[in-house]
């Protein structure tokens, strides 16, 4: 790392410090009037300001005052992407507290040692999660105060955890005024867990100071304003909504939180996106693909030219992002990023307006890349030895990342190998190019590509290629181990029919987009693919299960 120089002195505000709160703070000041509309327990849609909101956030942080939490201690979160789940973005850090990003879809092992780890001692409960809540009591012995959320009477409600209280029979008796304390900025604000196939989850602490440039970066790069609808659909509780529900704010934008839904019906988010003339939402691949189904099914294709889905977790399809755009104009943005950036690395949000030279089929391949580094942040790419490969869109190498919303360390984790942070930056674990032109193309991620007689097969760029098919519902690719080439393709699909498809069909469809010596040799057709606790594909899973398919070949 270079060495700080300290320059001539300034003569601003520096001592003033970036805390969350401020910009909730600004946004009730200022747009009192925009709306939150928010899914009630009952299924039904509801709204309220700004206004409403802020004073609710208020009472929030007496509540936990209240309940004896202070500066540094940790508070959990068990709910959807509710009113509630809102509020305490604001309130918990607010006070100086930190907010533990609870996923609800761990293990309750797995959950019990980040509540552990991370110390937390209230978790605030949506009365629907109440059996994990349960079931992770058992596993998290530092949590003193469990608080039930929830808009029945309490009286109604049997907990079944220790020292249980009501959210909102202590709002009623809070007061909805807060003298919020200035925060030294460089203080967490949040945390979040990694959910890795391997090994423990390892806990990322965000300060007040990086999620707040953090917010300005993101708003500036899919030029957000107070004229846009924001739907939060990625979980709050993961990689806090990739920082949308922050720039939402600071952009005075109007908010949707559609609650609890499941991948196999995403009707309501579409029914909601067209009622409230979303403009901005964020989620992966597996909700936005379902989402493109239940469109191409309504009797007349809506207008979403304003919308921009910011599509995460894996590289969406070509084929999903131009069936989008065809059908309803909406334009699907690649961004990049982890729960160990905050997450935003780079976005695709538009071509280059110097790449003029461009066919539409290019400009159509380009939307491909992760996109270009936002400002703020540095990347570079290294081969085995560590060494700085070129930018010229052929050198492959692993992505590297530094900047002010970037970790730096883990969370109390002495034994995390120095390996995985080098010369300030953090190793993503992912293979990458550069291009001239500044735009980042993720290959693979290192544990996931093929490694094939000496060569590297993108399982990435080939299972794209495959769920073009008209009959492929989704696909994975993995690297099994062979006798003569090390490794070679397997391809795992699951249909819209149950039926399987033919190796030929597959091999058509790659044709010309990889050699052949890197075609696949087999396919399988299962039910449903294995994923993870946030909905990418278990690499790792599918690897054990199929590791014997070529154990006889020659």
């Amino acid at each position: 790392m270079n060495a700080i120089v300290t320059g001539l002195p300034s003569t601003h505000g520096d001592d003033v410090q970036l805390n969350t709160t401020t910009l909730i703070r600004h946004a009730a000041r200022t747009y009192p009037e925009q709306e939150i509309v928010y899914r009630t327990a009952d299924g039904g849609w509801d709204r309220y300001t700004y206004a409403d909101a802020y004073a609710r956030i208020q009472q929030a942080a007496n509540v936990l005052a209240g309940l004896g939490v202070g500066p540094g201690d940790v508070v959990g979160i068990l709910d959807w992407n509710s009113k509630r789940h809102f509020e305490l973005y604001w309130a918990i850090p607010g006070i100086a507290a930190a907010m533990l990003q609870m996923n609800l879809r761990l293990a309750p092992e797995d959950l019990g040692y980040v509540t552990t780890h991370s110390g937390a001692s209230v978790v605030l409960v949506d009365e629907s999660l109440l059996p994990v809540a349960a079931a992770l009591a058992p596993h998290a012995p530092s949590v003193t105060t469990w608080v039930v959320m929830s808009d029945r009477p309490s009286s109604e409600i049997d907990p079944g955890l220790p020292n249980a209280v009501f959210f909102e029979d202590l709002m009623a008796e809070a007061s909805d005024a807060y003298d919020w304390p200035e925060i030294d900025e460089r203080s967490t604000y949040s945390a979040c867990y990694t959910t890795g196939t391997t090994g423990r989850p390892k806990g990322v602490y965000y300060s007040h100071r990086g999620i707040y440039l953090h917010t300005m970066a993101q708003v500036a790069a899919i030029k957000m304003g107070s004229d846009d609808t924001v739907m939060l659909i990625t979980p709050m509780f993961h990689g806090q909504s990739w920082g949308l529900p922050q720039s939402a704010v600071y952009a005075a934008a109007k908010v949707v939180l559609p609650g609890r839904y499941v991948a196999e019906d995403t009707s309501v988010l579409v029914d909601a996106m067209l009622a409230e003339q979303v403009t901005v939402a964020n989620g992966a691949p597996a909700i936005f693909g379902p989402m493109l189904a239940y469109i191409e099914t309504l009797d007349e294709a809506p207008d979403l030219s304003r919308a921009r889905l910011l599509s995460g977790a894996t590289e969406p399809p070509l084929s999903m992002m131009r069936g989008f755009y065809e059908l309803t104009g909406a334009d699907v943005i690649h961004a990049y990023g982890a729960t160990e950036t905050t997450p935003f690395v780079t976005i695709n949000a538009g071509i280059k307006p110097t790449l003029t030279e461009l066919t539409d089929e290019e400009r159509w391949d380009l939307k491909r890349c992760q996109g270009l580094p936002v400002t703020g942040v540095d990347v570079r790419i290294v081969d085995a030895t560590g060494a700085e490969l070129p930018h010229d869109g052929v050198a492959e190498g692993e992505l590297l990342i530094r900047g002010p919303w970037i970790t730096a360390r883990y969370h109390d984790l002495a034994d995390v190998p120095g390996e995985r942070f080098i010369d300030g930056f953090w190793r993503s674990g992912d293979v990458a190019t550069i291009h001239p032109n500044g735009y980042v193309k993720v290959v693979d991620r290192l544990k996931d590509v093929v490694k094939s007689g000496g060569e590297w097969i993108s399982s990435i760029d080939m299972e794209n290629a495959i769920v073009a098919h008209p009959r492929v519902a989704e696909a994975a690719v993995i690297g099994v181990a062979h006798p003569k080439w090390q490794e070679r393709p397997v391809v795992v699909l699951a249909t819209v029919d149950g039926a399987d498809v033919p190796l030929s069909e597959i091999h058509e469809l790659l044709d010309g987009k990889f050699a052949k010596w890197q075609l696949p040799d087999t396919v399988i057709r299962v039910d449903a693919l294995a994923r993870t606790s946030v909905g990418k594909l278990d690499k790792k899973v599918l690897r054990a299960e199929y590791a014997d398919v070529y154990q006889d070949a020659q």
